[in-house]
């Protein structure tokens, strides 16, 4: 395939496209499935808030294509289609095409070692393959799970400094062995496209794919650059929304550096329908979940997330960065897409569960409406305890007082609602769990529902860890911990008070309550973290240690 039929081919395609973006909304069902769409947003989205943009697609026509919401809440500019969002891990289907496009050309082959094209890149005793990287498949750590990533995330570094901070990092595993959700996989990936290319990666895709395709409102981010009608990020909640923390765009790069509209994200889609980027062979790959060495699915493939939707095969990806959510979903048999970009982290409903109820609603599917029944306490207590799907994933299971809670192993802790004696589900999302009985009334094990797959979890003779009881503390008490504390250069825990509560907000996340367990200990309910406070002699707190996945960082009191 040549560059130049490709860009003639999409241009059409492209223009193609503006047509659909001009129709109006389908009559019939479709006219019915765009009104309880319009309304599942519209009760949603403030419209003094921080919103979103969305479009539905069904068989080539646009059914919804709306904002809701604020697009900057200071100026009070709200949502439209036209609005700009940084996309996030969206990105990362861009560069898994890039390197396909690249592949069709001969310039390289998924199994070639990345040490081809990135000599200096430590290789351990079993090479790591383009493939590995494409499928989370490497065991190169991602390094936005690094501790030490933070105090770079405000830094224009260059693509090859980015790698020095996460190359020598040990492997978790031999490639092709495991999966593991990997930023430093696609960020490698996006680094030989340049070698290969000898192009930068945001002119690689923006002339091989933004171009051809008419995408003329997606772009590489930039915080200099001047954008027409982009979005402010925003984090927090309704009532304490604040400015979203500086990022540079350097980091994220080709694992999450990409701005679009839903516009231009369903040119993308269409184009994704057709062979004018690859051949079908090479889609087919595209959508394919990889297999490991041991011959069992991932439910990855290169870029896109492999899952079911009400019975039908779908492909899906969500993107979170600073200020930023987004989640796009296809459905291919059904012809059917959406897409949901958003400018506010920490919004409940999640835009993953707006998107998918969403999709479901367009292929005519919805989801039924859960009713909450009140189970008695002696009830929910015979659920409690210890369940493993394998050696490695666990799930526990408490309860909170009138609920119940599961957490998996380092997650944060989910409270549930009974839909019978033995169902159950988060509100907000679209899993859910039930308990198997034997006659005599014991429980066996947990099955749980997420995204058309089901897990079975058996119930184990393990104890619980130990459960974090909370103390109260006067509100004079919890200032004495107020401050800020430096793990390290650029990275601060602030704590600070928010009447009763106690709140801490790492550098560049939202604020999350923590809780007293003791005069020197908190701990937090949302994910598997604790707090040690250091008094000096004087009875002042001059120190924090958090202990969170296996670590212990201190750091010192400085405000």
């Amino acid at each position: 395939m040549t560059f130049g039929r490709t860009a003639i081919v999409g241009t059409i395609l492209g223009a193609a496209a503006m047509l659909v973006m001009a129709a109006s909304a389908a009559s019939g069902k479709d006219g019915e499935a765009s009104q309880q769409i319009d309304a599942l947003f519209r009760a949603a989205y403030s419209d003094s808030a921080p919103g979103a943009a969305v479009i539905v697609v069904k068989d080539g026509q646009t059914i919804l294509r709306k904002g809701y919401g604020l697009a900057n809440l200071e100026h009070g500019i709200p949502v439209t289609p036209q609005t700009v969002f940084r996309l996030g891990s969206v990105t990362k289907q861009f560069t898994a095409m890039a390197i396909l496009m690249l592949e069709e050309e001969g310039k390289l082959s998924l199994d070639d070692s990345i040490t081809v094209f990135l000599p200096n890149f430590p290789m351990g005793d079993e090479p790591i393959t383009i493939a590995h990287l494409l499928s989370h498949t490497s065991g190169i750590q991602s390094y936005t799970n690094m501790s030490s990533f933070w105090q770079h995330a405000r830094d224009d570094l260059a693509p090859d400094e980015m790698i020095d901070l996460f190359k020598d990092e040990p492997r978790e595993f031999a490639p092709g062995e495991k999966w593991t959700y990997s930023n430093s996989g696609y960020f490698l990936l996006g680094r030989i496209i340049e070698k290969v290319s000898g192009k930068s990666y945001a002119e690689f895709v923006r002339e091989r794919i933004f171009a051809p395709l008419s995408m003329n409102n997606s772009y590489y981010g930039s915080h200099t650059r001047i954008i027409p009608n982009r979005a402010t990020g925003y984090e927090g909640e309704g009532g304490t929304w604040q400015n979203a923390g500086f990022i540079s765009m350097t980091p994220p790069f080709s694992a999450g550096a990409l701005l679009s509209t839903v516009d231009d994200m369903a040119r993308w889609d269409a184009a994704l329908y057709t062979q004018n980027l690859v051949p079908k062979e090479a889609l087919e790959r595209y959508f394919t979940p990889f297999l490991l060495d041991n011959g069992e699915p991932t439910e990855y493939a290169y870029g896109w997330m492999i899952s079911e939707l009400q019975g039908s095969p779908v492909a899906a990806h969500g993107g979170g960065i600073r200020g930023f959510m987004s989640f796009v979903i296809r459905v291919p048999e059904k012809h059917a897409y959406v897409a949901v970009l958003t400018n506010c982290i920490g919004h409940e409903p999640s835009a993953p569960y707006l998107a998918r109820k969403a999709a479901a609603i367009a292929i005519g599917r919805p989801f039924e409406e859960r009713t909450e029944v009140r189970l008695p306490r002696e009830t929910l207590d015979r659920y409690v305890g210890v369940y493993r799907i394998d050696e490695e994933n666990v799930r526990y299971v408490t309860r909170h007082d009138d609920y119940l809670c599961t957490q998996r192993l380092g997650g944060p802790i989910m409270q549930a609602c009974a839909s019978s004696e033995t169902e159950f589900f988060y509100p907000n999302a679209l899993s859910d769990f039930e308990f198997a009985l034997d006659d005599d009334g014991n429980v066996m094990y947990m099955l749980m529902h997420q995204n058309g797959r089901e897990k079975k979890a058996v119930r184990t003779d393990e104890p619980l860890p130990s459960l974090h009881e909370e103390i109260t503390m006067a509100p004079e008490t919890l200032d004495r911990y107020v401050g800020e504390y430096e793990l390290m250069p650029g990275f601060l825990l602030k704590v600070f008070r928010d009447k009763n509560r106690l709140m801490l907000q790492a550098t560049g996340q939202v604020a999350v309550q923590i809780f007293p367990e003791s005069e020197t200990e908190f701990f937090l309910k949302i994910v598997d973290a604790q707090l040690s406070f250091v008094f000096d002699s004087n009875g002042a707190v001059e120190k924090v240690i958090l202990h969170q996945g296996g670590q212990d960082l201190p750091g010192n009191k400085v405000n």
